[in-house]
């Protein structure tokens, strides 16, 4: 990261080709390589205007824009950290109690973000947020990178619906996409993302008292 750059593109935790053949090599690079690099190049080039911008100039147009941009890396580096090749682990016995009391079963959570990612009305994404008033689990449809997201909500968890996660692959059946990335969940690292996120929550609160 140069001194001019705010964000960068993390590097993958694995090869190109270690998630085949749930997501082919091409994808992969496509979706890393172009579709998550070009949103860092966005966000970056978009706080500079930010920066430069005379005071008595609307911002309102580039703080869309890179409200879309930032939102959009954020995600995608999250999502990539969601999967390991082959799949990894099970949920923890402490995520598992969560999600069997928010949702009945792990299978019922399956089901739901599939679904919700089947549904998808253009671009977006299911994400499983940890949900820190409510101390619970739920399941967000967020449309593009940005809308609809739980106020203060930690995604633990995120399936990607935009067609360039898939469309090479899966063409038009977004539900054999989702079906097929259960797969490859990094349940591990999903527990300790969702460990951290309710440790956070309780300093948190303790240090309100």
């Amino acid at each position: 990261m140069t001194p001019n750059e705010t964000y960068s593109l993390p590097d993958l935790p694995y090869a190109l080709d270690a998630l085949e053949p749930v997501i082919s090599k091409r994808i992969m690079e496509l979706h890393h390589g172009t579709h998550h690099a070009a949103y860092v190049k966005a966000a970056n080039l978009l706080t500079g205007e930010l920066r430069a911008l005379p005071a008595d100039k609307d911002p309102s147009s580039l703080e869309r824009a890179l409200s879309f941009n930032v939102s959009g890396h954020r995600l995608h580096s999250l999502f990539w950290e969601c999967m390991a090749p082959g799949g990894n682990g099970s949920p923890s016995p402490e995520l598992a109690s969560r999600i069997d009391e928010s949702f009945g079963s792990l299978e019922t959570l399956k089901a739901r973000m599939s679904m919700t990612v089947e549904k998808l009305s253009g671009s977006g994404w299911a994400a499983l947020v940890w949900e820190p008033t409510g101390q619970r689990l739920v399941v967000a449809q967020i449309h593009d990178h940005q809308h609809d997201q739980f106020l203060g909500g930690s995604p633990i968890l995120v399936l990607d619906g935009w067609e360039h996660a898939y469309y090479l692959q899966y063409e038009a059946e977004r539900a054999r996409w989702a079906e097929a990335f259960w797969n490859i969940v990094d349940w591990d690292a999903v527990s300790k993302r969702f460990h951290d996120r309710v440790q956070q929550n309780v300093a948190s609160e303790s240090n309100k008292r």
